[in-house]
């Protein structure tokens, strides 16, 4: 076994909305859930290279999903913590960059 920083079905390529993006290795359904994109305990937020690369879009193709975590759903867990799902909300084509509207940043107008 080793360690994987993206999803088997994407990659890291260059991107003509800004940088880097993540691309769609194959044709990807609506509804599909590529992982965690950010995971927050406390006030720390912590972005995986999933969610590292994600470019924004006003239209985007996915979005980042909250799921949270509390001592009451797992009385063994001493902390509450957030994480962040990214799902596509839209099918994707093989080569088509993914992107979300950001949440977290603000951007520069």
């Amino acid at each position: 076994m080793s360690y994987r920083p993206l999803p088997s079905e994407v990659r890291l390529g260059f991107s003509d909305i800004d940088g880097i993006g993540v691309f769609a290795k194959k044709n990807i359904e609506k509804g599909h859930n590529f992982g965690m994109t950010h995971l927050k305990i406390g006030e720390k937020l912590i972005r995986t290279p999933l969610g590292g690369f994600l470019n924004h879009a006003d239209y985007p193709n996915c979005f980042k999903t909250k799921l949270f975590y509390t001592n009451e759903d797992d009385p063994k867990i001493k902390m509450d913590y957030k994480i962040w799902n990214l799902v596509a909300i839209k099918d994707i084509k093989k080569e088509e960059e993914l992107t979300v509207t950001y949440t977290f940043y603000k951007l520069n107008a």
